[in-house]
């Protein structure tokens, strides 16, 4: 037999547990020796201490209800009570008493607390009520029925009263409103006549805005649009039930056609740039046939890189004369490269230098001329195009000139 202070096992493995009442058989036990008897049931006990203890925790520092606190205590003490654990029983007897008075004086805290609350919830609804009353005889429309909407918002956050109670005071403060309501809606109906006047105005509004959506005469379209904004604003609020609808079509008619608007223009810069990128790679293919070593070859790269060049559109206005300017340097190198091939080869260059002298120089005094005229004409972008083509014949004709002086005249 085998025993400890507050239990023991006897001779048949009979486990008996000690209480203020006496010995109370815990259970049977066959499996082993008698002290490993004792320490199972032991252990159960223990598991008995770490349940209250979490349970009193559960109570001091959360938020659960009476109700809960009870059958989790009553669930314990069935436990307790049944004697299925080796240890001082009575102890754990007096936590669960201690803590059933715990819980009922936080029932009780609670209960104080809710009347309290109660209390403070009827004093709030009361003072929304007077004020909702004062409200009922403003004249300042937007900001008294501003204000009963927060005071409505402000009685949806308070707990309810006893229904009759409750009752009580919101037929008054509900009554309050709907006297404010009747008389703000007295004073605008004196205002239907003019916003009935607005609404026609701006369906017309409407109805071109609507009519513009598609134009893609960008310029004048978007000046128009600028002109039925002011006409817009100027003809005041049309009836609440229209307004906005009305606006929604008005600015919705705006927002396609300047959308197209930004997107073709869009669409445009980014081909632009993507010309220009395109560009700027031929420039750098064609910038590494410098400096000219087989003639011929150099010529024939030029003249692929050139077609494709031709075949790119337009590049941003302010990046042309640039990108423009690359390609005409690697031009005139190879042309200089085949004058000089020419002069070196062709035993008649020096009569031919200076017929082609005499033809070039005309051709600049041409352009010269054509130039001018333009100008004042006022046709630059004619201007500026006959200049770049002025720029290369007369590269030529220095080419010329530097040819019959290496023939000596």
């Amino acid at each position: 037999m085998s025993s400890d202070p507050w239990g023991r096992v006897d001779e048949t493995g009979t486990v008996y547990v000690r209480t203020a009442d006496g010995e109370q058989v815990v259970g049977s036990w066959q499996a082993g020796s008698p002290e490993e008897a004792l320490a199972y049931f032991e252990r159960k006990y223990e598991g008995l201490v770490v349940e209250i203890g979490l349970l009193e925790k559960r109570v001091q520092t959360t938020d659960l209800s009476a109700k809960d606190a009870q059958v989790a205590i009553d669930h314990i003490r069935e436990q307790v009570d049944a004697h299925h654990a080796v240890g001082d029983l009575q102890a754990l007897k007096d936590r669960l008493d201690k803590l059933v008075a715990t819980v009922e004086s936080r029932r009780e805290e609670r209960k104080q607390q809710r009347a309290k609350q109660s209390d403070e919830a009827r004093k709030a609804k009361e003072d929304l009520v007077t004020e909702a009353e004062q409200l009922a005889q403003s004249d300042q429309w937007r900001a008294a029925g501003e204000r009963l909407r927060s005071l409505v918002d402000t009685w949806k956050g308070l707990p309810r009263l006893d229904r009759k109670s409750d009752d009580e005071l919101w037929h008054r403060f509900s009554h309050a409103r709907s006297a404010f309501s009747k008389r703000r809606k007295a004073h605008f109906a004196q205002l239907d006549a003019q916003r009935e006047d607005a609404r026609r105005i701006k369906e017309r509004l409407v109805s071109e805005a609507e009519g513009l959506s598609g134009s893609t005469d960008w310029g004048p379209t978007a000046a128009r649009y600028r002109e039925l904004m002011a006409e817009w604003k100027a003809a005041g609020r049309a009836q609440r039930e229209h307004e906005d609808d009305l606006w929604n079509r008005f600015r919705g008619a705006q927002d396609v056609f300047f959308a197209a608007r930004s997107s073709v223009f869009a669409e445009r810069d980014a081909e632009q740039t993507e010309n220009l990128k395109l560009k700027e790679e031929l420039a750098e293919e064609a910038e590494k046939l410098l400096p000219v070593g087989e003639l011929k070859a150099a010529r024939a790269a030029f003249r692929s890189i050139n077609e494709r060049w031709e075949a790119i559109g337009h590049v941003p206005r302010d990046a042309r004369p640039k990108i423009e300017g690359r390609m005409h340097a690697v031009e005139r190198a190879i042309q200089e490269s085949e004058e000089a091939e020419w002069r070196r080869t062709n035993p008649e260059a020096r009569a031919r230098a200076a017929g082609l002298t005499g033809q070039l120089q005309a051709a600049v005094d041409k352009l010269r001329t054509q130039i001018e005229q333009a100008r004042a004409q006022g046709n630059t972008a004619k201007a500026d195009k006959l200049e770049r083509e002025l720029e290369g014949r007369q590269s030529l004709l220095d080419q010329a000139l530097k040819g019959l002086e290496e023939f000596g005249g």
